[in-house]
């Protein structure tokens, strides 16, 4: 199909198809009544009647009409796999079609901040935060002057009290 069939067309298409097969399947399965026409007994008129033959016996009719249903049953079973086969191929070349054109009418992506730009704002950013929690807790907890928090004299101070010689 060259055309693409929405969600609801599909499906009313598949009960369209089913309603379909399922009328086929069952005048396929209805046995075929073939009259069998012989004389009637009554030979001056010279009509012909249709009569129903004979079965011999019970047991071969019964065989006959299990084996026919049997033969029915194979067909009506081949038939609808091959239309569930039919109808697969066709969901599949929708579904192909379809992403096709998803990836035809695919716009780019156009970031507003690069990713290389990103990396360098976390980092600056993670810097900052670094030395603001530095300064508070050197500052505000501690007795010292937030600045001094970000000398260096300060941090070697800290260091040798830490690696002090004994």
């Amino acid at each position: 199909m060259n055309q693409i069939m929405s969600t609801t067309n599909q499906y009313e298409k598949t009960k369209e198809d089913n309603a379909t097969r399922r009328k086929r399947i069952k005048l396929e399965s209805e046995p075929k009544r073939v009259p069998v026409i012989r004389e009637s007994e009554n030979t001056d008129s010279g009509s012909k009647e249709p009569a129903i033959p004979k079965a011999a016996s019970r047991k071969d009719s019964k065989t006959e009409v299990s084996d026919a249903k049997e033969r029915r049953r194979q067909k009506s079973l081949s038939a609808e796999e091959e239309m569930t086969d039919s109808l697969k191929q066709e969901r599949r070349q929708q579904r192909k079609q379809q992403k096709e054109e998803k990836r035809k009418n695919k716009k780019p992506r156009l970031r507003i901040i690069p990713i290389w730009l990103r990396i360098v704002l976390i980092a600056g950013l993670s810097f900052i935060a670094l030395c603001v929690g530095l300064m508070i807790g050197y500052g505000g907890l501690g007795d010292g002057d937030p600045t001094d928090a970000l000398k260096w004299e300060t941090w070697q101070h800290i260091v040798d009290l830490i690696y002090k010689e004994k």
